[in-house]
């Protein structure tokens, strides 16, 4: 029970952030300065959503931007600098490495931490993504296979049939044959 309404308080507060997120926005306030429920507010941010806000950020990178943090990460060894690895070797816009994310997921998600248990739930999502991408891939490239396959018998077949065209076209012109009794005499 204890659980259900930490989740619940969670979830609101989750909630809460994603709207106070929104509306700052919207618009700027006229000082500058942040209030102080924001300020409270982003302090309870939990670390799936400061992953998840770290994936809109990558969104908004330029490919530029997205080679310096993969340089940034690549020694990264808490929980969250791994995700955030995983989530740029998967990302679209940045030359992908899926094998390489998905065996950081693993990783996560086997381990027994306290910060990394609390991303598994983003860590699980995201490695069932880049596994599904990666079975697609390899779908993909067998097909692409199959296909430069198929496009090899078929001009094998067409070069054939040229061929026979040509044998055709050599051979001499039969003379007509005449059927007996049509009234030809020799």
């Amino acid at each position: 029970m204890w659980l259900d309404l930490s989740l619940a308080r969670t979830t609101g507060w989750s909630a809460c952030f994603l709207a106070l997120l929104l509306s700052g926005c919207a618009s700027e306030p006229q000082n500058g300065a942040a209030t102080a429920a924001s300020v409270v507010m982003a302090e309870e941010v939990s670390p799936a959503m400061a992953a998840l806000n770290y994936y809109q950020m990558l969104n908004r990178m330029t490919p530029a931007q997205l080679a310096r943090e993969r340089t940034a990460l690549a020694g990264a060894s808490s929980p969250a600098g791994q995700l955030r690895l995983a989530m740029l070797l998967g990302h679209p816009k940045a030359p992908t490495d899926l094998p390489k994310a998905a065996a950081l997921l693993d990783g996560l998600l086997k381990s027994p931490e306290p910060a990394a248990i609390s991303l598994q739930p983003l860590a699980r999502l995201l490695a069932d993504n880049y596994g599904e991408r990666l079975r697609l891939e390899g779908q993909l490239e067998k097909q692409g296979q199959m296909l430069k396959e198929s496009q090899r018998k078929s001009a094998e077949l067409q070069e054939k049939i040229d061929g026979l065209a040509d044998i055709e076209r050599t051979l001499p012109q039969r003379p007509r044959a005449t059927r007996p009794g049509s009234g030809v005499t020799r």
